[in-house]
């Protein structure tokens, strides 16, 4: 493979291996700061339990987190430098913003949160893990800023002489639409997961039998999250569907398949073959109207196909192709959207279960929400992968192609030996994250210690480090 393929390959492998756990560190951030929240209201021991419990999942996602992080902004210098010099003086302000602002925050209270448990006044500590929370939120605020502008460039020019990007409106880069449905949809996500982490493991240990009133009610905290979050994530990632389609009406095209422009437009359920120019599937289940609803909020509305976009696009930027992976595309979205469907039917079910009491005998649900974590992980990877294959062939949408980004200076062996250094990096992580988490997720609950302690929770400190 080319030096170009090779270094978009190590970039998604990075990538999508980190936003594993962006999201979780998010939405479970949130949830530990509920959870202590009810313990200082009530009094109640048993939050204070759950609260040390989840933290220690918290804390060992935030560590492995931040490892496989490190890697993402230098490989804008290593593989990416020609994109580096014609946006670093727009991609880099979010991204200095979050290093220096929203991490710091992040790290910063969070470190005081492992280490305050009965060094300073309770409300004090309470605040430190809901400012860890929001840190951990604003990271994804500006990293989502950055990349927006990448799918939609607004508030810049072009300077003259060097025909670098330059930021001109600061205020256009956090109103840009595709910014602004992008940070809710992300963050509904993050709710999603972190509310799956809460039932996958209360109901773990419901089957088990094992501190049961205390797990009940993380079940119910989780599933009473999750259900309306993933209705919420659903509805949004329709409205940013409209979006999508106003910027980048071509990423609409191929995630429909659609190559001639049709007005109303029929939603694809289920396609084989069609994929590639002049083919016709063999097999297509359409729902009709429902992509111009979809895509255009307009039950009539016209949609593009790819062959007059294609055309138009030659006719802008020159000759090639403007034409994403279409599969990759079209099953990237409708893996998003069916798994998203599958969880709203299970915590809809958990719900049930919960309201009429059942939840705790119901042995077939704790088995599968054992296993449900894995849904939203490959709901926010198949989104991950529609952003970010849709838009190709542009690295920004419409200013500078992806092939015209990648550093001249480096070779296809260079970028060899940095895949496979960071993919056994990575398999390391990835088999350490998964040893602490189910080691720490089947444990039961710890006693609590008492609220005047001068020693932080054992545990806690030893994951800190």
């Amino acid at each position: 493979m080319s030096t170009l393929d090779l270094s978009r390959w190590q970039f998604a492998l990075t990538t999508l291996f980190h936003f594993v756990f962006v999201p979780l560190t998010i939405g479970l951030s949130w949830l530990v700061a509920v959870m202590q929240t009810a313990w200082r209201r009530t009094g109640d021991d048993e939050w204070l339990r759950l609260t040390r419990f989840f933290g220690k999942l918290l804390l060992i996602n935030v560590a492995i987190g931040v490892a496989t992080g490190l890697v993402q902004e230098f490989q804008f210098g290593m593989n990416w430098s020609s994109y580096s010099r014609f946006v670093g003086d727009v991609f880099g302000a979010p991204l200095a913003i979050e290093g220096l602002a929203a991490f710091f925050l992040e790290s910063t209270f969070l470190g005081a949160w492992i280490f305050g448990w009965g060094k300073i006044p309770p409300r004090l500590h309470l605040a430190t893990i809901y400012l860890a929370a929001i840190g951990a939120t604003l990271s994804a605020v500006f990293i989502l800023a950055a990349n927006s502008w990448m799918q939609h460039p607004v508030g810049y020019t072009i300077a003259d002489g060097t025909g670098r990007a330059q930021l001109t409106d600061i205020g256009a880069l956090f109103t840009n639409k595709v910014f602004i449905w992008a940070l809710f949809h992300t963050l509904l996500a993050a709710f999603v997961i972190g509310g799956t982490l809460l039932v996958a493991v209360s109901c773990w240990h419901l089957r088990r039998g094992r501190d049961v009133a205390a797990f009940r009610r993380t079940a119910a905290m989780g599933l009473a999250v999750m259900f309306p979050a993933v209705g919420l994530a659903l509805m949004t990632g329709g409205r940013l569907a409209v979006t999508i389609t106003e910027v980048q009406p071509m990423k609409t095209a191929a995630m429909e398949s659609l190559w001639q422009t049709e007005a109303p437009a029929s939603f694809s359920l289920f396609q084989i073959g069609g994929m590639q120019p002049g083919t016709e599937p063999v097999v297509d289940i359409e729902i009709p109207h429902l992509l111009s609803l979809l895509a255009t909020a307009s039950w009539d509305g016209e949609v593009q196909g790819i062959d007059p976009l294609q055309a138009q696009s030659e006719q802008q930027y020159g000759d090639g192709s403007y034409v994403p992976v279409i599969p990759l595309a079209y099953w990237s979205l409708r893996a998003m959207a069916y798994l998203g469907m599958v969880l709203l039917l299970f915590s809809g079910t958990g719900l049930f279960l919960l309201k009429y009491r059942s939840l705790e005998d119901a042995h077939w649900f704790h088995r599968l929400a054992t296993w449900s974590i894995a849904l939203p992980i490959l709901i926010n990877l198949s989104g991950w992968i529609l952003a970010e294959t849709g838009r190709q062939p542009w690295v920004v949408w419409g200013l500078q192609k992806t092939a015209d980004g990648v550093s001249p200076s480096i070779g296809a062996t260079q970028v060899w030996a940095s895949i496979l250094g960071f993919g056994a990096l990575y398999a390391v992580l990835g088999v350490i994250e998964l040893r602490l988490m189910r080691r720490y997720a089947r444990e039961g609950l710890e006693p609590p210690p008492s609220e005047g302690s001068d020693e932080p929770d054992e545990r806690l400190t030893a994951l800190s480090y």
